[in-house]
C-alpha cells in the first residue's frame, strides 16, 4: 500500500506538466494536429485512473498499471502500463517536472476525431518528441487511415512521420469527400 502523502506528492508532480493537451482546432486539421500541443497544457486538469500506482523515489518515477486511463480536456490516453519519469523528489511537490513518459501494452491516444494506436509509446518532454511503435501503428482522422509501424511526432510543431516495416509499406486510406468537409467554401 502507498502512503496517501506519497500518492498526493506523485499526483502533484504529474500535474506540473500536462500529459495530454490538444492544439486549438483548425478548419482543416491534419493527422498531427491532435498531438501539436501534447505535454504543454497546464491549464486543464488531468485525471489518471489505474488499478495500481507505485511511486519509486530512488528512480524518480511513478508506475501506473492495470487499465490506465489518462484524460485532459478532450484528449485520452489508454494503456496497460504508464511509467512517468520526473526530475526531483516526489517529496518536493510542486517543483516536479516530467521528463519522460513510457506507455506500454495496447496504447490508444484519442482527441476529437483523431486516434493513434500501437504497442508502445514514449514521450520525451525535454526533446518534445513522441514515438509510437508496434507491429501496426494506426493513425486515423475520421474515415481516413494511415498504417505503419513507427510514428514520430514533434510535439511542438505537430509534424508527424510514419515509417513502414522493413518488409512492408506505409498504407493510406483517404475518403475523397472527407478532405473537403473542413475546408472553407468559396
Amino acid at each position: 500500500m502507498i502512503p496517501i502523502q506519497r500518492m498526493r506528492a506523485a499526483l502533484r508532480a504529474l500535474g506540473v506538466i500536462g500529459l495530454i493537451a490538444v492544439a486549438p482546432a483548425a478548419s482543416a486539421q491534419t493527422f498531427s494536429d491532435a498531438f501539436a500541443g501534447f505535454g504543454s497544457n497546464d491549464r486543464e486538469p488531468i485525471q489518471i485512473e489505474a488499478k495500481e500506482l507505485k511511486v519509486q523515489d530512488k528512480s524518480q518515477s511513478a508506475v501506473f498499471s492495470g487499465d490506465v486511463v489518462v484524460t485532459q480536456g478532450e484528449a485520452t490516453l489508454k494503456t496497460q502500463k504508464l511509467i512517468v519519469h520526473y526530475d526531483g523528489s516526489a517529496a518536493g511537490g510542486v517543483n516536479q517536472r516530467i521528463s519522460r513518459l513510457e506507455a506500454s501494452g495496447r496504447v490508444y491516444i484519442a482527441s476529437k476525431d483523431q486516434t493513434a494506436t500501437g504497442e508502445n509509446a514514449t514521450f520525451d518532454m525535454n526533446r518534445q518528441l513522441m514515438v509510437m511503435t508496434g507491429k501496426e501503428v494506426v493513425l486515423s482522422q475520421g474515415p481516413n487511415v494511415v498504417v505503419g509501424n513507427r510514428l514520430t511526432v514533434n510535439l511542438k510543431t505537430g509534424q508527424a512521420d510514419l515509417e513502414a516495416p522493413k518488409s512492408g509499406r506505409v498504407k493510406v486510406l483517404i475518403q475523397p469527400k472527407s478532405l473537403n468537409e473542413g475546408a472553407p467554401r468559396n
